[in-house]
Order: structure tokens, then C-alpha cells, then sequence
């Protein structure tokens, strides 16, 4: 029984957005409210006075952006709430792709000026592939912005969902008010001075209450009313089988860097969003109230402590517990591992735990035994389906730049690579090593770890290729294939898991090959098996 009420306590979600919507100071006010931290950092200007709880690497601190995935967790009205907070820039977008397979729902931040980017499109068309439930939330409303209706209008249209409003701002910027709570029938009102206290609500159960104009001013009264009868006439009612199937999406108003509306969204995620869910393993489905223990890698992270050269796994439990000090089965190496020190994280702080469930993200120290991917099990051999390697879109030469430093450089490169950072590839003809991401921001993230983490200087050259196709020949010993090696070997590479790569410079050579080796067939995803 134990198990199972551990299991319905859990909810464990994402927060998506594009860069700047406001994700982290969203995920920081949860923690708040959540009583895990005392006070927030505001991310502001870059100038960061106290950094986010949630970014804890160097580099994420002086540009004021997230550039890994971090793993938040506290306990509210006795629930215990999981986040993942993503890095909403698009040069980062495999990290955050990758931790979409690890969660049960979604929230998408929306800015309330700038309305649906492009970075949110390409994030929720992910979740709807997969039919994650998602709650929307407008944020910023204590800056000028476009109207309510309008943003409703945009979510629908642009990011096909099908919304409903849980709750309605009165006013915006300037004349913000507060926002009445449409799912609990009450009004939060908006005094503008208080980030860091939160703030009593006003329940009016009735709004045609004549208070209510007393309080927020004739005219105000007078638009909230106009505005909520539209609402009721014009959007569905709330349903939670169909919020839960990824047919309807609930939207709530507010601004997170002044603790508003938050508390609305925190109440009621925690009522209506979905419990850890049942996942697809390449054999069966697995269900979370399994006894058996099972889960999976979605994320490597090298030197979360500067000080001690560590590597965590972080792992998403899909079924059963996962007990400290006990062996399991490490399916890909079939081999038996057993941890001392597992950690859960709770708000800033890494803890040991003994015993966690399903839907829970617990961390594990790894000597390089783990690949982002890997599942781990009480024996049965499963294999979750992960997000493959997709093609990056840019390639560079790696150098080294000291060559006395060549050791460090080469650990550095290879725990990276396992991270997930990016993609590594040998070239067949001379060894040269080749990195390919999907931004160019992630360049500069790579020499600067290497440097203050391994101590090692590396030098990049740019290099002409167009995509990385994964080869597969119908019959390795054919003539063709042989030929296909010889004329093509320039362009040869192996990928970090040893599969063959054809780096093409256009898509007209990769036509061309297509033709003129028919039996040869490139692939543009990794996990083409």
C-alpha cells in the first residue's frame, strides 16, 4: 500500500519556454512558495546579485541564462513536486528535448509582450508528439503587454492548443490590479511592492458584488465583468481527462518576479496534474506501481562540484523504489551496479537518500559506466525508448592548444561528449576529431568547461559539412559498400558508439550518394536500430 500512496504524492514536470519568457524565476517562486528557499535571486540584467537557485554553473551565471537542465524538488500541501528546469535557448535544444522524456507534464511560460517565439513552437510540438498535458502560464503581467484575449487567440492558433483560462488578469502593466481566479472563484490583488512576501487573497465569490468596485475601481469592476462573461461564453469548461490526454490546455496569468499568480498555479497543478505515468519500454509498458524497479538515464552532468572531479547520472525511477546499497542491473553492460550515495535534490541542496519512488529523479555517481539513455533494472532486461541523436547542424575541427595538456584534453572531450553536450566524431582517414552541436553557443560552452574543469585549451576550425548521415549497408561485404568506403573515405567518421558516419558538404552530394549507392542507406537520426 506504501507504494502505492508514495506514487499518487508524486508529480514531477518540466518548465518550457523561450530564453527570457521567465523559466527560472517561475521555477525559484515555486520554491518559494514551496517554503524551500527563503529568499529568490532574481536573474536580472545579467548582473546577478544572487543567482538562481537553479543555475549552478559558472557560465550560466555570467550570462544570466540556464544551459543545463537542473532538478529541483520540494514538498507542497503533502505532495512531492519534482521540476526540471530546461534552458530555454535553442542552442541547448537536445538537453531539453532529452529531459521531455523524463516528465509527466508540462508547464509553458509565455511572455506576455512578446506572445508565442519560435522556441516555444518547436518545444510544445515535442509534447504534443508525445501528448504531455501542459498548463500555460502568461507571465510578466506587470509590464505592458498585448490584451488577454489576444494572447489566448495566439496560444490557440500558433501552438494548436485548446485552452481555457483558469484565471484572468484585471488590467495589465501600468493598470495591473490582481487576477481573479477563475478556478477557485476568488481575487488576488496586486500591491507592486512586494517580491519577496506573498500576498493575501480576497475571496468574492460573487463578482457582481458591489465591493468589488471599492476595491478595484468602477472601471476595472466594470471590465473584469464584461471579460469573464466572455470567458464562460466563449471557452470550454475545464475537463481533466481531456487536460490529462493532451486535449485541453489551462491557461493562468501572472508575473513571477513579483510572486503573482503563482500560488493559482501551484494549487491548482498540484490538484489536477497527472501522477508518474506508465512508459513504453522497447518490450512492454511498464507501469509506475510495478514492484519491480526500473528507470532510466536522461541526463549526465561532469563536475556539478568544481572540487571533486564527480559525474552524476541523473535518473528518472519509471517503476517500484530504488533502495540505497542495492545491486542492480545495468541492462546495456548486463553487469550488477550498487550505489552508496544516491542523491535527491531538494531546492539548492544535493541529499542522500535511502528509499525513492517512482516519478522520482534521483542522482548517481558515476565512474563512466552510464550513456544518456541506459536503463537500469531489478533484472529484467528493458529498454526505454530515449530521444535518439538527431544530425547537428554545426562542425568543427578540434585542436588542441597545449600539447602537454593532450590527456586532459582528451578526458575532457570524452565526459562531455557522455553528457550529451554534443556530438563527437573521428574522421576514419587520420583521427581527427570533430565536434558537431546543434547552436554555436555550445562551442563556447565546451572551451570554457574544458578549461576550468579539465584544464585544457582547445582551438577550433571551421569545416564545410551540411548534415551527418548514419550509414548502414545492406551488406557490409558487397562490392558496392567497399567502393561507397574507398571514394567516399574522406568523409568517413565513427560516432562516439562506433557507428559509421558519412559527413556530406551538401544535400546535393547526399543525393548523389543516395543514386549512385542505392544499397547504402544514410540515416539523419542516431537510432535508426
Amino acid at each position: 500500500m506504501r507504494l502505492e500512496e508514495e506514487i499518487k504524492r508524486r508529480r514531477t514536470f518540466g518548465i518550457i519556454s523561450h530564453p527570457d519568457a521567465g523559466k527560472t524565476t517561475l521555477t525559484e517562486k515555486l520554491l518559494l512558495f514551496g517554503g524551500a528557499i527563503q529568499e529568490a535571486g532574481a536573474v536580472k540584467s545579467n548582473k546577478i546579485k544572487k543567482g538562481a537557485t537553479s543555475d549552478f554553473m559558472e557560465i550560466e551565471r555570467q550570462r544570466g541564462i540556464s544551459v543545463a537542465t537542473s532538478v529541483l524538488a520540494f514538498n507542497y500541501h503533502n505532495k512531492k513536486i519534482n521540476i526540471l528546469d530546461t534552458p530555454g535557448h535553442k542552442d541547448f535544444a537536445e538537453d531539453t528535448f532529452r529531459t521531455l522524456t523524463a516528465v509527466d507534464s508540462v508547464i509553458v511560460v509565455i511572455d506576455v509582450a512578446k506572445g508565442v517565439e519560435e522556441q516555444t513552437e518547436k518545444l510544445v510540438e515535442v509534447c504534443r508528439m508525445r501528448n504531455i498535458p501542459m498548463i500555460v502560464f502568461i507571465n510578466k503581467l506587470d509590464r505592458e503587454g498585448k490584451d488577454a484575449f489576444d494572447l489566448l487567440d495566439e496560444v490557440e492558433q500558433k501552438l494548436n492548443l485548446k485552452v481555457t483560462p483558469l484565471s484572468f488578469p484585471i488590467g495589465m502593466g501600468y493598470d495591473f490590479k490582481g487576477i481573479y481566479n477563475v478556478w477557485e472563484k476568488n481575487i488576488n490583488l496586486f500591491s507592486g511592492d512586494s517580491k519577496k512576501n506573498i500576498e493575501e487573497t480576497i475571496a468574492f465569490d460573487d463578482v457582481t458584488n458591489p465591493d468589488l468596485d471599492k476595491i478595484i475601481g468602477e472601471k476595472s469592476a466594470k471590465d473584469l465583468r464584461e471579460n469573464l462573461e466572455l470567458v464562460y461564453e466563449v471557452y470550454p469548461d475545464f475537463n481533466r481527462e481531456e487536460y490529462l490526454k493532451g486535449d485541453l490546455q489551462p491557461v493562468f496569468f501572472g508575473s513571477a518576479l513579483n510572486n503573482f499568480g503563482v500560488r493559482e498555479l501551484l494549487d491548482c497543478f498540484v490538484d489536477i496534474a497527472p501522477t508518474p505515468l506508465p512508459k513504453k519500454a522497447e518490450e512492454r509498458l511498464v507501469d509506475p506501481n510495478e514492484k519491480e524497479f526500473s528507470g532510466f538515464v536522461f541526463k549526465i552532468h561532469a563536475n556539478m562540484d568544481p572540487k571533486h572531479r564527480d559525474r552524476l547520472a541523473f535518473i528518472k525511477i519509471v517503476s517500484g523504489t530504488f533502495e540505497r546499497n542495492t545491486p542492480y542491473l545495468h541492462v546495456r553492460n548486463n553487469k550488477k551496479l550498487k550505489f552508496s550515495s544516491p542523491n535527491a535534490f531538494f531546492a539548492e541542496k544535493k541529499e542522500i537518500v535511502d528509499i525513492s519512488y517512482a516519478g522520482d529523479i534521483v542522482g548517481l555517481h558515476d565512474t563512466g559506466n552510464f550513456k544518456i539513455g541506459d536503463t537500469l533494472t531489478q533484472g529484467e532486461a528493458l529498454n526505454f525508448k530515449g530521444v535518439p541523436s538527431f544530425s547537428p547542424e554545426h562542425f568543427r575541427y578540434i585542436n588542441n592548444a597545449d600539447p602537454m595538456k593532450a590527456k586532459q584534453l582528451d578526458k575532457g572531450i570524452s565526459q562531455l561528449m557522455d553528457e550529451g553536450v554534443a556530438q563527437l566524431f573521428t574522421l576514419e582517414m587520420n583521427n581527427r576529431k570533430i565536434i558537431g552541436t546543434v547552436g554555436a553557443l555550445q562551442y563556447e560552452v565546451i572551451q570554457y568547461r574544458l578549461e576550468h574543469e579539465y584544464g585544457a585549451k582547445c582551438t577550433y576550425e571551421n569545416l564545410p559539412v551540411h548534415k551527418a548521415c548514419w550509414v548502414e549497408p545492406k551488406d557490409a561485404n558487397s562490392e558496392e559498400f567497399k567502393e561507397f568506403k574507398r571514394v567516399k573515405q574522406k568523409f568517413l567518421a565513427k560516432d562516439k558508439q562506433g557507428q559509421l558516419v558519412f559527413l556530406a558538404d551538401s544535400s546535393f552530394s547526399i543525393q548523389m550518394t543516395q543514386q549512385k549507392y542505392p544499397n547504402v542507406i544514410l540515416h539523419f537520426v542516431s537510432e535508426y536500430k
